[in-house]
């Protein structure tokens, strides 16, 4: 057991592995981030709906979840390790006080929680080498600090590497949904875990975003997962 990531399924060679650095919102009982209570429940603190999502997917033979165990206010998984946003001191707006620590400080949480996530899902992916790894996010409808509204359904992102992209966009786009091609935001610009564990030896990997209100309900939940499950199936079977 760790405090920096949960594994769900059983994770199987040549299988599916589906990587949600935001899965939590939880915050330990020793740190303080100095926030409001209910910021635990909005998108600044952990991405809505992928948890589910992701448990409902490892029911299923060949895939597995690996999941942040810890609020993005806590650690943000899916940062460079050398970047001050790794621990966020602002968010959406949102100050988060408690996160104006000293060097030491800073450094106490990447020891606690960012190496930890990290370097397990490092050993699960050379241990057990997947078909395709699956990286799981959510995004909110509109944020408070822009005008601008989001109508896509799903985003599929990348940075070099974008074959599976190019196999599971015109997919989600059969299932009747408006997809988003490197947007709300570009994988150019955030990619830090894919980039780290898929990019950097090869292995193929899709980044999906959800619409957050599609996913915040059981119902949602269960059809997203069987078809992410379905499409990432398909992509794995494709790109071999």
């Amino acid at each position: 057991m760790s405090e920096a990531f949960a594994i769900l399924g059983q994770p199987r060679f040549g299988g599916i592995l589906v990587v949600s650095d935001h899965a939590s919102n939880h915050v330990p009982d020793d740190i303080e981030l100095g926030i409001a209570a209910d910021l635990l429940n909005q998108h600044i603190a952990v991405d809505i709906g992928v948890a589910e999502v992701g448990a409902f997917m490892a029911q299923r033979p060949g895939i597995a979840a690996f999941q942040g165990g810890v609020s993005r206010l806590v650690c943000d998984f899916n940062r460079d390790e050398h970047l001050p946003t790794v621990v966020p001191i602002a968010s959406d707006g949102h100050a988060i006080p408690g996160n104006a620590l000293d060097h030491a400080g800073h450094e106490a949480r990447l020891e606690r929680f960012f190496r930890p996530y990290h370097d397990a899902l490092a050993a699960l992916l050379a241990d057990v080498p997947q078909a395709l790894i699956l990286s799981l996010h959510s995004f909110t409808p509109q944020l408070a600090s822009s005008d601008e509204s989001r109508p896509w359904h799903v985003g599929v992102l990348y940075n070099e590497d974008d074959r599976a992209a190019r196999i599971a966009i015109p997919l989600l786009e059969a299932e009747g949904l408006c997809v988003g091609d490197q947007l709300p935001y570009s994988g150019r610009l955030l990619n830090a875990t894919m980039n780290r564990h898929a990019e950097a030896d090869g292995r193929p990997y899709l980044g999906i975003e959800v619409r957050q209100d599609l996913i915040s309900d059981a119902k949602g939940q269960a059809e997203w997962a069987e078809r992410l499950a379905r499409i990432a199936n398909q992509v794995a079977v494709a790109i071999s």
